[in-house]
């Protein structure tokens, strides 16, 4: 990885009366620019970049802080509505269509007697045609939940034994393939999702990546089998799944079952002495990358060589 020689200069500041938490353009069109933001106040608002005093849509979406935020639908990626899901600590999860005002199209919250977890991330998946969509979310106690939005039903969880900082599919708009949950303590783990066995779940494979947070993931646009994460000490991993021979098997009842392939680095940067917290491909331009950390400092990177892995 290298930094380019270029500069960036910032066109225009907007100050809002609640600290932001999260946002995401993925529910609008590359055209209309929509950001979708959460905010400590448990607020949802989409804003019109080219006019931001007043937001298109605002709503109260939960009693406590959106943690995270991700849509679907727009930029072209994921048929289907145009949808956006927010997580929070409040422990509920909601999908919102930002053409129907004030209520979510669904809400995954805990059922009665079970204790209320802090949600911390939050991503579609599954959207390859109009009906199928799912939600992955993962909370601070180590679960992780796959919410389908077909049958608006709860089709699978695990627990990782530690928080759950990121999750992400490798792709939004594809029959679900792969899945990568980060966590607290410095482990990623890699969840074949094309293979649900009946009472074990998706096969996974699990990486110690460093000994901190692995605050967020992210796949290549263009090579879903390219993945990078950002570091609680400041740095950046790039590495690259490796299927196995067969990604599925029958176990001794006859039920098919995954099996996890491997996952190896390919290179890693240090940036920061401050955790790297959040970072983003650009889907055009191969290679080129975004990160912030907590220095208050926003980097854009060139990762080459990309062609050859």
């Amino acid at each position: 990885m290298k930094t380019p020689r270029a500069t960036s200069k910032q066109l225009s500041s907007i100050e809002k009366a609640k600290p932001i938490k999260c946002g995401t353009f993925g529910a609008t069109s590359l055209q209309q620019r929509y950001l979708a933001t959460g905010d400590f106040g448990g607020n949802l608002n989409i804003w019109n970049l080219e006019a931001p005093e007043i937001p298109v849509y605002s709503v109260k979406g939960h009693k406590e802080i959106i943690n995270s935020i991700d849509g679907v639908g727009g930029l072209g990626i994921g048929e289907g509505a145009p949808e956006i899901v927010t997580g929070s600590r409040d422990g509920t999860v909601k999908v919102w269509d930002p053409r129907q005002k004030d209520t979510p199209v669904a809400n995954m919250e805990p059922v009665q007697g079970e204790s209320k977890r802090d949600c911390w991330t939050v991503a579609f998946g599954n959207a390859y045609n109009q009906e199928e969509r799912v939600v992955c979310a993962g909370y601070d106690n180590g679960d992780i939940k796959l919410f389908d939005l077909k049958t608006m039903s709860l089709r699978w969880e695990t627990n990782i034994k530690n928080g759950v900082c990121s999750v992400e599919f490798d792709r939004k708009d594809v029959n679900m393939n792969k899945l990568v949950a980060t966590s607290l303590e410095g482990k990623f783990h890699v969840f074949d999702m094309r293979t649900q066995h009946p009472t074990k779940g998706f096969a996974s494979v699990s990486e110690k990546a460093q000994k901190s947070t692995i605050w967020q993931v992210r796949h290549l646009p263009q090579n879903r089998d390219i993945f990078m994460t950002s570091g609680g000490a400041g740095s950046l991993h790039l590495w690259k799944y490796e299927y196995p021979a067969q990604r599925s098997k029958k176990d001794s009842e006859g039920a098919e079952m995954g099996v996890a392939g491997s996952v190896s680095l390919l290179q890693n940067v240090t940036l920061s002495t401050q955790p790297i917290s959040s970072l983003d491909w650009s889907p055009d331009k191969k290679g080129l990358c975004v990160c912030g950390a907590f220095d208050q400092t926003v980097r854009v990177l060139i990762v080459t060589k990309l062609n050859k892995v």
